[in-house]
Parts: structure tokens; C-alpha cells; sequence
């Protein structure tokens, strides 16, 4: 727990060009700088002095598709589009409006890329600073937004010297309820705190963060801690998407089940088909199956069982009821269980 922190801008920095030293030009820019500081670094001056910058044209559809093209080359995976924008996931993991691909504060005939490796330019930023005396830690930082909210903040996408997370699990709160999930980013926290100094228009790319009680690191960690993996993602699609793949997952049902058919599930599935099914298309219910019989002894009476099947099968899927289905020449019999 900190008694209380400053948040101090460092000006004069400058332009900044690949191959620059940034910890040269920020030790010039603040030479106040203490042990135990928090450097919050914007990630772009770090991508101009790595040089990470694509070219492109000024202006046109030709800039346009140059910049697609840089998107494409960041992109691991798309996860939303709306109109022009797109959210995608980068090669680092981070899931972002554009890949991160910045055209602000550069001239009209370059983009900056995000670094390849944040958590390395911490590191080396950081030792750059110790080989000048200096012994703080750094975090490279970009503005996201975040879902479910208007507006943006700024975010760590690197860091060194400094734990990403506070872990209060296992602790005791003052009404004796031990915290079980509580865990706090605190170099999200950070970076946000510290870019209420900083602005694109005021270039004031750094900002030290003066009065955090940092426990010991291990800089291996970095920023990447808080990337959640896949299995742990529960929101993983925009909707369009994730209704797309729903969709897709509805056209190659397996046929598979796995002990019993929770009765609730079945009968929420057949609360939602009754409306749309075949008038005349029976349904029997038996010991865990279900029993369709066409409406009528014409083909097309037989096709439209075929339809009124499927839609069954998928409502039954949505509420993690798994078929397996039996034809025969007088209808088709669904067996029922969990999902395997």
C-alpha cells in the first residue's frame, strides 16, 4: 500500500527516430529521475526508436489498402467488425482496434506498429537506465478501449521492475471474508494513472509515476501475465461473429451423447421450436429420447421432418443437450444426453 503517489510529465523528449537511445533522451529530458520511480512509456516512442514503421502512401486508396495490408500482417485472428473498424487480436495477444497500428504523431507517409516484443523493450529500457545509475522500473504503454464501455485509457502492454499483478487472494478483508478472485493489474492502473499527464497533443510521451511501494519482480513475467488465454476467454467474438460461428457449429452437429438430458434443458428446447415447426409434426417424448413423425405420408412431408429435425437438434444443442439420431422409415428418433 502506497501513502499516496505523484504523477510527473517529462518534457523535452523530442522527436524520436529509429536507432534513438531512449533511455539517453528521457535521462536528458529528467534528470530528476530517483530509484524506485515507475517510468509509463507510450509504446509509440518505443516503435519509432526500434523502428518499427511501415511506409505508405500519403494520401488515396492506396494508403487505405497499405494499411490494410499492415493490419493483415499484425493480425493473429479478426474478432469484430463494425463499418470501419476492426478488432482483431495481434501476434502478442492483445486484443485491439487496428492491431495497434498508430497514425498519430508521425508524418502522413509512415504508420507505427506496435513493438514486437513490449515486454523486451521494457527490459532493455530498463537496463538501460541502470547502466546510468538509475534503478526504476518501466511500462510500456497504448490506449484501448474496452468492452462495454465508451472511451478510451491507457493500458501496459510491456513491463520490467514491477509485478503486473496484485494478487489479494487468500487475504483477509476487514469483515473476515477471505478474498478469493481479487487480483489487481496494477500496471493497467498505472498506465492510466500516468496518461493524465501525458496527451498526443501535448508531446508528453513519459510520465514517471513517483511513490509506488513496487515489491521485488521477476522481469521474465512482464506484461504479459495479464493476456488471458483462450480456454479462460469467455468473450472471445464480437456478436456478429460469435453468431456466425454458432451457426456454423449448428451445420456439423456431431452425433454424441454423454450421460443423462437435464429434463429443464429438453423442455426449454421445445418451448423454443414449438412455434416454428411443421403444423402436424409429432413429437412423443420417451425415456430419454424424443419421437418426430412427419405430418403427412407425402415426400415433401418427409422433407420438412428432415428441417423440423434439425431445428430441434440445434435447440437441444444451444441448451447443452447432445442427440444422436435414428432414422427409419415411419420417422426419426433422437436419443438425448450431455454434451460429450
Amino acid at each position: 500500500m502506497s501513502d499516496g503517489l505523484q504523477i510527473l510529465p517529462v518534457r523535452g523528449i523530442g522527436d524520436v527516430t529509429a536507432g534513438d537511445d531512449l533511455a539517453e533522451l528521457i535521462t536528458n529530458a529528467a534528470p530528476w529521475l530517483a530509484d524506485g520511480d515507475v517510468l509509463v512509456v507510450t509504446s509509440k516512442i518505443v516503435s519509432k526508436a526500434e523502428g518499427r514503421l511501415v511506409e505508405v502512401p500519403a494520401d488515396g486508396p492506396e494508403r487505405d489498402e497499405a494499411r490494410d495490408r499492415a493490419l493483415a500482417s499484425e493480425t493473429a485472428r479478426v474478432v469484430a467488425r463494425r463499418g470501419p473498424t476492426t478488432i482483431v487480436q495481434t501476434h502478442h495477444g492483445f486484443v485491439m482496434a487496428a492491431g495497434g497500428i498508430d497514425a498519430s504523431n508521425v508524418d502522413k507517409t509512415h504508420l507505427v506498429l506496435l513493438p514486437a516484443d513490449p515486454d523486451a523493450s521494457a527490459r532493455a529500457l530498463r537496463a538501460g537506465f541502470a547502466a546510468r545509475g538509475r534503478d526504476v522500473a518501466v511500462i510500456v504503454s497504448d490506449t484501448m478501449g474496452r468492452a462495454w464501455r465508451n472511451g478510451l485509457t491507457d493500458v501496459a502492454l510491456g513491463a520490467a521492475g514491477i509485478a503486473a499483478l496484485r494478487d489479494h487472494r487468500g487475504e483477509i478483508d476487514p469483515y473476515g471474508n477471505e478474498l478469493s478472485l481479487t487480483q489487481m493489474a496494477v500496471v493497467d492502473e498505472l498506465s492510466a494513472a500516468a496518461d493524465l499527464v501525458k496527451g498526443k497533443r501535448d508531446r508528453v510521451p513519459v510520465a514517471v509515476v513517483r511513490g509506488y511501494a513496487r515489491p521485488e519482480a521477476d522481469d521474465r513475467a512482464g506484461a504479459s501475465v495479464l493476456i488471458r488465454d483462450t480456454a479462460s476467454d469467455m468473450f472471445s467474438l464480437g456478436t456478429a461473429e460469435a453468431r456466425a460461428e454458432g451457426l456454423r457449429d449448428a451445420a456439423r452437429l456431431p452425433d454424441a451423447v454423454a450421460g443423462v438430458a437435464d429434463q429443464a434443458a429438453v423442455d426449454r428446447a421445445l418451448t423454443l421450436v414449438t412455434g416454428v415447426l411443421t403444423p402436424g409434426t409429432g413429437i412423443t417424448a420417451g425415456a430419454g429420447t424424443l419421437r418426430l413423425t412427419p405430418a403427412g405420408a407425402g415426400s415433401a412431408d418427409l422433407l420438412r421432418l428432415g428441417t423440423d429435425t434439425h431445428r430441434v437438434r440445434v435447440a437441444l444443442a444451444a441448451e447443452g443437450v447432445a442427440t444422436v439420431l435414428t432414422v427409419d422409415d415411419d420417422g426419426v428418433t433422437l436419443s438425448l444426453g450431455g454434451t460429450a
